[in-house]
């Protein structure tokens, strides 16, 4: 399998590649060649394969003959040997033909845990592999950042950076990251929002020369091993849910997913997943009060809006990085139309598509955006008829769906993080609950960050003091080897 760019700057590179460039080097987001087409018979084979069986099938679609299948089996094993519930990502039934798919038995309590477990496990193996520098450099809005720092902690070969906006994470999410005491890790609080956050990211990727200098790895969902990984549990969710309901009996019933979404990646694994052939319906995309992809689907206009902080912090973005996949796709993988339209977007901060173009979006997607009084109101309505405790952006998924639903559907929303990490919001529905002793423990340990202005200067400045040594020093040894060897060739 070979990747491509959705800006078509660059030559097909290889899996291993493509998982050490993250950003394409035209500044695009990588994509593969082409997507497998599943048979109705290898579905019904994979639907009795546990979780993590299934990832390997699914993964291995994607890595080609790059990784032995050995190691690849290993490295899904031990991701997924650190969650708390043995199906991984079980499904369960909230009421009438409405599911949750609970993605938050992870190390973090949060959907992330699924795909950076394992990313991080196979930033470390391609270091053993390949005596590679790995740095990686990531922003995140909460959820992202302590699930990296969980997947790479204390692995050998391996540093990680991580920005977040200073007082818009939740108290759980912040000491999830700040309390990591390991040497490898650097916590960057900036004095902006995700989205500031995001924009240098992807600037310090921009520049080729730091990025190879620094050895930079990306973390963030523009690097595609963050969407194939969570590809598998559309598939694992629609299997368990048939088996329960038997749909085959009701041909005219059909599986939806209600997806809370800001950057785009968790709802484009899903619209991955169907483009392979899972036979599902709707996909909603479910927002808070930043809706701009909501506005997209509906107008056909995306034009980032104010920021608004909600009770959802983790959706509290602007501008989604994984947009730009969705638009290759859209125009039938049409590179030069992407990139057409990310110039248009960067010079007018704004692109649009023809009404023709907006029927086949709302063909893809329905939409919702959900008000922060929505939010809490689902959040304890819920509980009070179901004793089950929904985190904010999980009731954003719900609330979307119980207001598009349609009586020819059942749905499964998608739990994207333990209450727990959000017990602002919980509070403020009015609700208790207790924290599992893994959260609690956090209370009490000390914290370790720096404050940073949101510029890319600034933080070129605070990585060049944390990589520097180690990539200076790889930097050398390449020079002494005549160049030889470029890590990624790989």
């Amino acid at each position: 399998m070979k990747y491509v760019s959705t800006r078509g700057g660059i030559a097909p590179v290889g899996f291993i590649e493509a998982v050490l460039m993250g950003l394409a080097d035209d500044g695009g987001l990588l994509v593969p060649e082409h997507l497998p087409q599943l048979s109705a018979g290898t579905l019904k084979h994979w639907r009795g394969l546990s979780y993590q069986a299934l990832t390997l099938e699914l993964f291995s679609l994607f890595t080609g003959d790059e990784l032995p299948r050995a190691d690849l089996k290993a490295l899904i094993d031990e991701s997924y040997s650190t969650f708390r519930h043995p199906e991984v990502t079980p499904v369960k039934r909230l009421k009438d033909d409405l599911y949750l798919l609970e993605l938050f038995h992870g190390p973090t309590f949060a959907f992330k845990d699924v795909a950076l477990q394992l990313l991080g496990n196979l930033y470390s193996y391609i270091s053993q592999q390949t005596g590679s520098v790995i740095h990686i450099l990531g922003a995140t809005s909460g959820d992202t950042g302590a699930a990296a720092i969980a997947g790479v902690s204390g692995k050998a070969g391996v540093k990680i950076c991580i920005l977040y906006p200073e007082g818009k994470v939740s108290r759980v999410q912040q000491l999830q990251m700040t309390t990591n005491a390991d040497e490898n890790v650097l916590n960057l609080a900036i004095d902006g929002t995700f989205d500031d956050a995001q924009r240098i990211i992807k600037e310090l990727f921009g520049d080729l020369a730091f990025k190879q200098r620094y050895h930079l790895r990306a973390i963030n969902s523009i690097n595609i091993v963050r969407i194939l990984a969570q590809i598998t549990y559309y598939f694992y969710a629609y299997f368990r849910v048939t088996e329960q309901r038997v749909t085959e009996q009701n041909p005219g019933t059909k599986i939806a997913f209600s997806v809370p979404t800001g950057n785009f990646g968790d709802l484009f694994a899903g619209y991955l997943a169907k483009r392979l052939g899972l036979p599902v319906g709707r996909m909603i995309l479910a927002t808070n009060e930043n809706d701009i992809l909501v506005r997209f689907v509906q107008d056909g206009e995306y034009r980032p809006a104010a920021f608004r902080g909600t009770y959802s912090p983790s959706m509290d973005i602007q501008v989604a990085s994984n947009f730009e996949r969705y638009l290759y796709y859209l125009y039938g993988e049409d590179a030069d139309r992407v990139r057409g339209l990310m110039g248009e977007f960067r010079a007018q901060g704004f692109l649009s598509v023809p009404s023709a173009d907006q029927e086949r979006v709302r063909a893809d997607f329905a939409a919702h955006s959900v008000q922060n009084s929505a939010c809490l109101d689902t959040i304890r309505q819920t509980y009070q008829q179901t004793q089950y405790l929904l985190d904010p952006h999980t009731a954003c998924g719900v609330a979307a769906a119980e207001s598009l639903v349609t009586s020819d559907e059942i749905t499964i929303a998608l739990s994207t993080a333990h209450p727990a990490k959000f017990n602002e919001a919980i509070a403020l529905a009015g609700l208790g609950q207790t924290f599992p002793v893994e959260i609690e423990a956090l209370f009490g340990l000390s914290q370790r960050e720096q404050r940073a202005p949101a510029t890319g200067e600034e933080i070129a400045e605070r990585l060049t003091v944390f990589f520097g040594a180690a990539s200076d020093a790889a930097q050398l040894r390449e020079e002494l080897l005549g160049g030889e060897r470029d890590v990624v060739s790989y």
